[in-house]
């Protein structure tokens, strides 16, 4: 975990009654990695999205000085050769040996594997899912902020998806799904404007062990997403990862509450009410028991919104 200069903390609260996948009862088989609307619940309606955007500035508004509501996007990168190796060996026999390893000869997934065809098709997947929603009369309120994993895996689905603030995984396959989501929507505009997605380190996938959840050196992920900034203090290598320690799903947890703390007590403004974070399974289902949110598996190029309540501690 990378220790922070925010000294905000917060406790979060997930709003329901919005999108399906919030339901109690919400099946993620069901309703898919990319349903319509992207699963609001009166999505049918021809006046959906400013309804919505009209409640969520209501509830900012009238919220006390130390509250704050905010709309976040998490996307999961799309398949990467790391999945690839697991459904080949099975999830035994991939945690006992083949994921402690880069690649078994046919395949190679570590350090930072990239996506696979399939992978970039999913992140294209969702970028449809924002066009769709952008066309209409009455459009879908975009993130004016874009995070990323560090790892390529998450930056293409982002950039393939949407490319306001944007935030990424330092992991190439989360920087890749990134660069797929967004581009052409809120990255690599015809005008040559667009966000800068923001690479935080504490958006990476659970650390430790796995070779595919080792990241590459900051240069390299510079000279694959020269667009994209990183956070303050971020190092050339990759310091955290080890091979000879799994982070716990504690120390995972702990983790993404300081990334939240960060995010919503120094990254987003006041004008920041809808943002992005594109990332990794393991990275999301944390982030949504940090925000007490239900289980939900997202599947590779998914996207899941939530409504969120942050009320500062003091």
């Amino acid at each position: 975990m990378v220790a922070t200069s925010a000294s905000k903390t917060f406790t979060y609260k997930v709003l329901q009654g919005y999108f399906l996948q919030t339901d109690l009862k919400a099946e993620p088989g069901t309703i898919g990695p990319n349903p319509d609307a992207f699963g609001l619940i009166d999505g049918d309606s021809k006046t959906c999205w400013s309804d919505f955007k009209a409640k969520i500035t209501k509830l900012q508004q009238d919220a006390p000085v130390a509250t704050k509501y905010a709309v976040c996007w998490f996307g999961r990168h799309g398949q990467g050769w790391h999945n690839v190796g697991e459904s080949k060996y099975g999830t035994v026999e991939w945690d006992k040996k083949w994921s402690l390893l880069n690649g078994d000869g046919e395949i190679t997934w570590g350090p930072d594997p990239e996506l696979t065809d399939l992978g970039k098709q999913q992140a294209s997947e969702a970028h449809k899912v924002w066009k769709t929603e952008l066309a209409r009369q009455d459009p879908v309120p975009l993130p004016t902020i874009l995070f990323s994993s560090p790892f390529s895996r998450a930056a293409l689905t982002l950039d393939i998806t949407l490319p306001t603030i944007l935030f990424s995984s330092p992991f190439s396959r989360a920087a890749l799904t990134l660069d797929i989501t967004f581009s052409g929507i809120l990255t690599h505009m015809k005008d040559g404007t667009g966000l800068r997605p923001y690479i935080m380190e504490n958006l990476r996938e659970m650390n430790g062990e796995h070779t595919c959840d080792k990241r590459n050196p900051k240069s390299r992920i510079h000279e694959m997403y020269p667009e994209f900034e990183f956070e303050p203090g971020f190092t050339e290598e990759d310091e955290l990862w080890t091979p000879d320690h799994r982070e716990t799903v504690q120390e995972i947890d702990d983790r993404l509450k300081v990334a939240l703390d960060e995010i919503f007590g120094s990254l987003l403004g006041k004008s920041d009410i809808f943002f992005s974070i594109t990332a990794h399974s393991g990275t999301i289902a944390a982030a949504l028991r940090v925000l007490g949110h239900k289980e939900y598996v997202l599947p590779t190029g998914g996207v899941i919104p939530v409504v969120i309540q942050a009320t500062e501690n003091k």
